[in-house]
Parts: structure tokens; C-alpha cells; sequence
């Protein structure tokens, strides 16, 4: 293979991959601008220049205006919806980028991408390169050769991919590459809207050609056909033909390859500096400019690294050393600032006298590990005023630091003050280590821009960088970067501690001065000072508790398992007559779909692998076993690894619980995550799943778990929402809704409905909440798809309330952008009004969903705080260890359950006021979870 290495880039079939990846979760940055296709389409580039070191590269794209193709056939790709706004907004930056890392732009007027690519490539191949054509698209098959190759970039972890002549002949079923023109003739191109024959998918096709070679000779053997295949091939042979011609990709095109131009030179650094200050991409940032002048991109004909082979200099100084590509400005050395060290107990005392002066201030701790739960105390600092700020080292050993805490305990814990800091959660757990309690209105910076912009990210140096223009100091820059030689804070100069933990303060004092008067006007105020910064104090109480759970019982659950597992593996390899790893995708999908021969529905996916994901094997389990018994193997390994195996070594050393984190400022409903464990995706449902649960137990004998569930909240809320009558009426008269709706659905006496149409009225009932349509719900009730439209016809005229409320919130958030919940959370949905029907079709069910989901996480956040209100106004030791979704658990001494039953079942079930229906809370007691539960 030639050292020659020439990457051809298909850029608009990559732009719309990179954007589409992100579709559920888009990048947008302060400004508002989509940079999901931006920063997706320059990673894949740069990772593929670094990886693949080519020597020669190229970024092709699509000329404005219709091609020789639409001459021939004025439908082609007519069929294609038009581009997405921001694909639009994308490109012109990304040609920019392009332009600045010195990369050749090629475009040919009445040309397509793959065009230019494959007559580029087959005149770079006579001249002895090999060449890679980037694409994911399937049509360029044709063009691969024993030096021509298709490359397509790593998707969702899948890896890269690149088919030679024996993988593109072997994923298509057919003995050459030209016959990819012959393939698509045959089944057409619905993206291109190449018509083929109509009923021909890809296995007839390639059966046809095996037989007879090309159309030509599928046509000129028709009489060979029979039914169904001869009359379609009579009928559109014309058809087919135009459609080969329409698929050949065209190696004339006028443009020649010129090896000097395609060669990869050095980046022009100040140009990309700009554009990614302007799109705030910091990471790509770092990676592709790196710091100083250490990175570049390899030379022409350059094999080595990308960053050089010399010795990485001293790292630079913030400020005057400034790197290139820092998105602010700003700096603290080019900003005037006052921040004071503050390390003798006459300076301790004048602060704390001045900070008791205050009616606000800001303060941050500096500490030893990122779990509060185990942090100790390294440094406090301080600020009350833009510009001026105070560190406060905090010596080791529990003693010496107690000793400065107290010093600080009375402005802490003053009521009179509001507290402000950037995630306050953890600096409030980190005190209560050392019996101080955070006393005070708060507010979390962090929360704020949760609040205003719920989609973005809230990190404070993004904060800073974004509203502030000012560029904190890195953490890496003060202690260096993960790994063995990374420096904890107290091996640090007290020096520039005090520089990078009194910036912290000063900073984020400046934040909250901005997002203050925002709040307001975004309407989120209320939201703010009722129930997310009061939260704060309730999840600050919970994780420091923590829970308790049996190890031993764990351990002894685990080896059950693992005896079930062999047991199953067992089972499969009996099944499958030969052994092969069962943890390998690959080698499932072979086993069951190539030597087994079960019938395979749907594409492969992008690997060209058969998918075996669990959704696949799902609709394949009922008919047959060995597919049932995999599933099961993979949900007990699952169960063990993530969960019984992992849980005791959560265990925190320092009180022998387990301390899981809650994020309020993740999920865009509103709705509170868990991580370090993430106790909300322990699989209940299951049996197995279940038994996790009784491994979390109460604290000791004289103490019960206390479990409280909302009961169909979801359904509840939707039904107050949409004011549907019928809906309202079920819940008003105490029916259960499933069957109150298979009763009306199925034209059934409500005494007579049976337990298969309960289940799939319930499954009726949670689609439409979450925007499942027919196709969805055929696949969830191993029904047809006509059968779930008329289910779901007969669901809306029962239900036509909340087929008027769908339509109205939906017509809402295209006129204001957004939607709210009944507390008036916001969310703000960008494509709403996408002219791409994907794109608009999730931001529909997002802004159905959004309002319900989000009223549900706002209603349990409010019976949360209302709850800790009362438990500590009463003076009673119940403590609130868990929120699961719609479930509290608490630990109850047992002298208290009978106290603490009626209070939390009415803070919970009047949380929001004014609902039209019945909110019912179950309770359950036990010496475990499970049992509570």
C-alpha cells in the first residue's frame, strides 16, 4: 500500500451526520446558535487527521443549484426535505474552518460531492495514492477498488469502518462493486429519490443479480421471472434503467487532481483562534491549538505526531502568555482585582466583622476530593463586592481546621444573610462535616442559568467566559492534569491558591449580580426562591445522610447470580450447538442471524453489523427461545456488575453509607438525577431487578423505611392539564384509568374488561404522554400497525380534550418558543418551527410531554422541600434518604411512623394547590427497600 494518502471528505453528507447525532440534545452556545454540525463535523476532521496522518487531504461539497441528474430526471431528489436552518447557519463556519486549518474546499457547478470525489480519487489512484472517501453514504461502493477504500468515521463508539472491494461486495450480497450501480437501480435510493422497481428491497436485488448479472440481464431474462418479480420487472424495466444511469457517480467530472495543492500544511492558527472564540468551542479549542505553539497539524508528507516531536516547553501563564485560544479576554491579569490573603487571626476576625456587616455575600470552599461526602476543608473564600475578594487557608488535621470553621460559624449560619455560591450544594455538605449548618435565602449561581437557559451547560468557567468575557484561572493550570503526577490543592503555593480561590468568589459574586434581574424577567423567579434554591438545603440534608445497605447480602445475592448466569450461558450454547462470546454484538448477530438463520428485519447498523440491540431481540424473543434466554443473560450480567457487584464498593468509608449525588441542574424538565450510584435505573420491574432493593435497609433495628409514591402522576397532571372531562371524571370517581379506558376503547362493561386490554389501554395511555405514534405502539403490543391507529383513533375520540390540549401547547410553543409547566418552568424548544420533520416532530413531543413531566418533577421538588420544612419545625428525627422518580423513601425511627405518615402523605398530596383531580400518595413500610416500596 502506497505511504501516499489522499482523504476524500464528502462535507454535506458529514455536516448532516454530525448534526443529526446531537438531534435530542443540541449544542448551543450563549448566542444561541446551533454548533452541534460545527463542532461534530471539525472533531471528526481533526480526529481523522490525527489518527490517519494522511498526506494529502480534501473537503468536497454540493454546488448551489440543480446538476446534470435533475436534467435527466427532473424528480430527483425532490423528495428531500428542505435544509435544516441550522445546517445552514453551519456550513459557512465550517467552510471557514476548513479554510483556516489550510484544507481544499473542491466544488464543481452541475457536479454533485460524489462526482468530484470519484474522479479525484480515480486520478489520484493512477498516480499511486491510496485513497480514503469519507462518507457515510452507501453509493460509493461503486468506486472502491484495490487502492480506493470507503472510510466511514466512528459513530456513538462504533469505530471506524473502512470496506474494501471483499467488505462492500460481502455487505451487499453481490460478486462485484459495479453491481452497487446495478443494486440501487434495482431497489432505488429513497434519500436521492431514485425510484428502482417498486416492491424490490435489497435481497431481492442482489438474488436477481446473482442470477443474472445487471439489470440488463435481469431484463433480458424476464421471462425466467415469475409472478409478482416478472410483472414488476415488465412493468418498470424503463424505470430501473434510468435509475442505473441516475446512480452511476460520474468519474469525467472537469477538474484535475493536483497533489500540491491537497497537501496538509500548517493550521493558520490566529484565524481559528478567532472562529472559536466566536462559536465558544473551548475544548476543540485546546485540542487543535493546544497551548502556546505546540500544536500543529503534520506537514506535507508528515508522518509524526500532530503535536510535534519536541519537548512540550513550561506551561504558559495566564494573561500576558495568554493562549491563543482562550474565548475570553479577560484574565485576572489584565483585570483589576483585590484579593487578600487572609491567614492570621486579627485578618480572620476583621473579615468575619465585615462579612457580618454585609446582607450578602459570596463564598466558595477549596478542598481535598470532589465528593463533599469525603472532602476535607483546604481554604474558604469570600466576596461581598465586584473586584475584591478574601482566601482563608484551612490547616490539616480535623482539629486545627475545626478551629477556623468556628471562626466563621456565626456569618454562616446568620439567618439575616443571603448566601451565594456556584453550586452550593457541595460546599454546604463539605460544612456540614464540621457541624456547620448554611443559614440563609441562598443563591446558587449554577441554578439561575439552570433556570434561564435550561438546555445549555453551567460550569462557572463557562459562565465566566460566556456573560463575563473573562477567562478564570484553569484547575489544571494549578495542579497539572489527571494522572499520577497531578497535585492536590495543599501541595500548591499559598500564593496562587489565593489567586484561583478568590477568583472563584469574585466571579461568581459577579454572576449572581447579572442573572439576578434576569430571573424576573424570565419569569422564573418564583421557580427560584420556592423551590429550587430551598431544594438545595433538602438535598444537602439527604446526601450528607446517606444510606444504609447490606454488603453481605449483596455478596450472597451476587454469587446466586452468577450461578443463574452460568446456568443461562449454558443454556445458549446448547441452543446455538457452538460456543462463542456471548458479551460480543458481532458474534450475537452472527450466531443468530447468519448460522442459525432466524430472519432479519430492518437495516444493519452503520458498522454494516446485524443489530442486536435489546429493542431488536425484543420483537424476535416470542418466537424463538434462544433469543429470550440471551436477553436474560445480558439483564442478569447487567444487574451484577452495575448494581450488586458495584453498590458495596460505593460504600463510603468515612460513615459506612452510601451517599448517591442528585443533580438539579441536568435534565431540562426539571426532573432530579442520581449518580455515584445512579439509584434511578435500578430495573424494578424485573425480579431480579427488584431484589437490588432490599439490599438498602434502614440505619439500624430501631428504624423502618418509609416509602411514599404518587400514583399515576403523569396521567393525573395531563388529565388537570388538558381539562379533558372524560379523563377527569375517572380520576374523580376513583376508577383506575387503565381499565376505565379499556372500557370506553373496547365498547366493554367496565366490570367485564380483561387483563389484555388493560394492558393495552395502559399501554395506550404512557405512548400518547410520550409521543409514541402507531408504529411505536405496534411494536410495543406485537400488534399491526393499522390495528395500534385504530387503537389510538379510538384512544383520541374517547380522550378528544387531550387531543385539543396536544395541539394547543404545541401551537403555543411555536408562537412563544416554549413551554411551562404549571409552576412556570420554562422550556425553550429551537425547533419547534424546523422546516425538517424530525427535527419538528421531536420538538412536538418534547412540548406535549414537557409541561406534564416537568409539572411532576416540580410537584415532588415542592413536597420535598415542604416536608424537611415541617420534619424540622417538629423537631422529629425522620430523615429523607432518597427521591426515586415519583417515590420518597425515608428513615423513621420507629416511635415516629405513626407521626410522620400524615405529614408526608399531605405535603405530598397538596404540593401543587388548585388540581381539579385527586392526587393519591401510597405509603409502605419495611425493613428494606423492597419490602417499603
Amino acid at each position: 500500500m502506497s505511504d501516499k494518502k489522499l482523504f476524500l471528505l464528502d462535507g454535506h453528507a458529514l455536516v448532516y451526520r454530525a448534526h443529526f447525532a446531537f438531534i435530542t440534545r443540541p449544542l448551543i452556545n450563549s448566542k444561541g446558535v446551533n454548533t452541534s454540525a460545527i463542532n461534530g463535523f471539525t472533531r471528526q476532521l481533526w480526529d481523522l487527521m490525527r489518527n490517519e496522518k494522511p498526506t494529502h487531504i480534501a473537503v468536497a461539497f454540493d454546488p448551489h443549484g440543480p446538476t446534470f441528474r435533475h436534467e435527466m430526471y427532473e424528480p430527483y431528489k425532490a423528495n428531500r426535505e428542505e435544509q435544516p436552518a441550522d445546517i445552514g447557519i453551519a456550513i459557512p463556519w465550517i467552510k471557514k474552518i476548513i479554510e483556516a486549518l489550510h484544507i481544499p474546499i473542491v466544488m464543481v457547478q452541475g457536479y454533485e460531492a460524489d462526482d468530484v470525489i470519484g474522479t479525484l480519487a480515480k486520478q489520484a489512484e493512477t498516480e499511486g495514492y491510496t485513497v480514503y472517501m469519507v462518507t457515510p453514504d452507501k453509493d460509493y461502493g461503486q468506486l472502491v477498488s484495490e487502492n480506493i477504500f470507503m472510510y466511514k468515521p466512528s459513530r456513538q463508539g462504533n469505530g471506524i469502518e473502512i470496506m474494501g472491494v471483499k467488505e462492500v461486495c460481502d455487505n451487499w450480497g453481490i460478486n462485484r462493486v459495479d453491481q452497487v450501480i446495478d443494486l440501487l437501480g434495482l431497489m432505488g435510493d429513497a434519500v436521492d429519490n431514485i425510484p428502482g422497481i417498486p416492491g424490490f428491497g435489497e435481497k431481492t436485488a442482489a438474488k436477481l443479480l446473482d442470477r443474472f448479472d445487471t439489470i440488463e440481464g435481469v431484463i433480458e431474462n424476464v421471462h425466467q421471472l415469475k409472478g409478482k418479480e416478472k410483472e414488476r420487472v415488465e412493468q418498470y424495466a424503463e424505470q430501473a434503467m434510468l435509475s442505473k444511469t441516475l446512480a452511476i457517480i460520474d468519474v469525467n467530472v472537469p477538474i484535475q487532481f493536483n497533489a500540491d495543492r491537497y497537501t496538509i500544511d500548517p493550521i493558520n492558527r490566529e484565524e481559528l483562534s478567532e472562529i472559536f472564540k466566536e462559536l465558544e468551542f473551548r475544548s476543540l479549542a485546546t485540542q487543535i491549538l493546544g497551548e502556546g505553539d505546540r500544536a500543529s497539524a503534520p506537514g506535507p508528507g508528515q508522518q509524526g505526531s500532530l503535536f510535534g516531536d519536541t519537548e512540550p516547553g513550561p506551561a504558559p501563564q495566564k494573561g500576558a502568555n495568554l493562549p491563543a485560544h482562550a474565548v475570553a479576554e479577560k484574565t485576572i491579569d489584565n483585570t483589576p482585582h483585590e484579593y487578600h490573603l487572609v491567614n492570621t487571626p486579627e485578618a480572620m476576625q476583621k473579615l468575619v466583622l465585615e462579612l457580618g456587616q454585609q446582607s450578602e455575600f459570596c463564598f466558595d470552599t477549596e478542598t481535598t476530593h470532589l465528593e463533599p461526602t469525603q472532602a476535607e476543608l483546604v481554604g474558604m473564600s469570600f466576596a461581598y463586592q465586584p473586584g475584591v475578594a478574601y482566601y482563608v487557608p484551612v490547616p490539616e488535621g480535623k482539629e486545627n481546621a475545626q478551629a477556623i470553621v468556628e471562626i466563621f460559624r456565626g456569618v454562616l449560619e446568620n439567618d439575616n444573610i443571603l448566601k451565594i455560591a456556584q453550586n452550593l450544594k457541595y460546599d454546604a455538605i463539605v460544612f456540614k462535616w464540621y457541624g456547620v449548618e448554611i443559614r440563609g435565602a441562598y443563591f446558587d449561581t449554577m441554578l439561575a442559568h439552570y433556570l434561564l437557559e435550561p438546555e445549555k451547560r453551567h460550569g462557572m468557567d463557562y459562565l465566566a467566559e460566556s456573560y463575563l468575557s473573562y477567562s478564570p484561572i484553569s484547575i489544571e493550570m494549578l495542579i497539572g492534569k489527571k494522572g499520577k503526577d497531578q497535585l492536590n490543592m495543599r501541595q500548591v503555593a499559598l500564593e496562587k491558591v489565593t489567586d484561583y480561590a478568590a477568583e472563584d468568589a469574585d466571579v461568581t459574586l459577579q454572576l449572581k449580580n447579572l442573572f439576578a434581574p434576569k430571573l424576573e424577567e424570565g419569569g422564573v423567579q418564583e421557580l427560584f426562591d420556592t423551590i429550587e434554591c430551598p431544594l438545595v438545603k433538602v438535598l444537602a440534608d439527604l446526601e450528607y445522610e446517606g444510606i444504609r445497605i447490606d454488603s453481605a447480602y449483596l455478596d450472597v445475592y451476587s454469587k446466586e447470580l452468577e450461578t443463574q448466569i452460568q446456568t443461562l450461558e449454558q443454556s445458549i450454547y446448547e441452543q446455538a450447538g457452538v460456543k462463542f462470546n456471548i458479551g460480543s454484538p458481532k458474534q450475537v448477530g452472527d450466531l443468530l442471524f447468519e448460522r442459525l438463520k432466524i430472519p432479519y428485519k430492518g437495516a444493519k447498523t452503520k458498522t454494516g453489523q446485524y443489530s442486536t440491540d435489546e429493542d431488536k431481540l425484543i420483537e424476535l424473543a416470542p418466537e424463538f427461545p434462544i433469543i429470550q434466554t440471551i436477553l436474560n443473560f445480558r439483564g442478569l450480567s447487567k444487574l451484577k456488575s452495575t448494581y450488586v457487584d458495584a453498590l458495596p464498593k460505593l460504600v463510603n468509608p468515612r460513615t459506612g453509607r452510601i451517599h448517591s449525588s442528585f443533580n438539579q441542574a441536568l435534565a431540562a424538565t426539571g426532573r432530579l438525577s442520581s449518580n455515584n450510584p445512579n439509584l434511578q435505573n435500578i430495573p424494578v420491574r424485573t425480579p431480579e431487578g427488584a431484589k437490588v432493593r432490599r439490599a438498602f435497609v434502614p440505619r439500624d433495628d430501631q428504624h423502618t423505611l418509609l416509602s411514599a409514591d404518587y400514583s399515576q402522576i403523569e396521567l393525573r397532571l395531563i388529565a388537570d392539564i388538558s381539562g379533558d372531562i372524560a379523563m377527569l371524571e375517572a380520576f374523580q370517581n376513583g376508577l383506575d384509568i387503565h381499565t376505565a379506558t379499556a372500557a370506553k376503547v373496547f365498547n366493554v362493561p367496565f366490570d367485564q374488561v380483561t387483563r389484555e386490554q388493560r394492558y393495552q389501554a395502559k399501554t395506550v395511555n404512557f405512548s400518547i404522554l410520550y409521543g409514541a405514534g402507531a408504529t411505536n405502539l405496534s411494536r410495543q403490543l406485537s400488534i399491526k400497525r393499522t390495528e395500534a391507529k385504530d387503537l389510538i383513533d379510538a384512544y383520541f375520540a374517547l380522550y378528544s380534550g387531550l387531543k385539543g390540549y396536544m395541539v394547543e401547547v404545541v401551537e403555543e410553543a411555536r408562537k412563544n418558543g416554549y413551554v411551562t409547566t404549571l409552576m412556570g418552568r420554562r422550556r425553550y424548544i429551537r425547533e419547534i418551527n424546523s422546516k425538517s420533520s424530525l427535527e419538528r416532530s421531536n420538538a412536538e413531543r418534547v412540548a406535549v410531554n414537557t409541561p406534564v413531566q416537568g409539572s411532576a418533577a416540580d410537584m415532588i421538588k415542592v413536597a420535598m422541600v415542604n416536608i424537611h420544612q415541617t420534619l424540622l419545625e417538629q423537631g422529629l428525627k425522620t430523615k429523607m434518604i432518597l427521591q426515586v422518580h415519583d417515590e420518597l423513601v425515608f428513615d423513621v425511627p420507629n416511635e415516629e411512623l405513626e407521626i410522620v405518615k400524615p405529614i408526608i402523605t399531605e405535603k405530598m398530596r397538596t404540593a401543587l394547590p388548585k388540581l381539579k383531580v385527586p392526587i393519591e400518595v401510597g405509603l409502605g413500610t419495611g425493613q428494606n427497600w423492597l419490602e417499603a416500596h
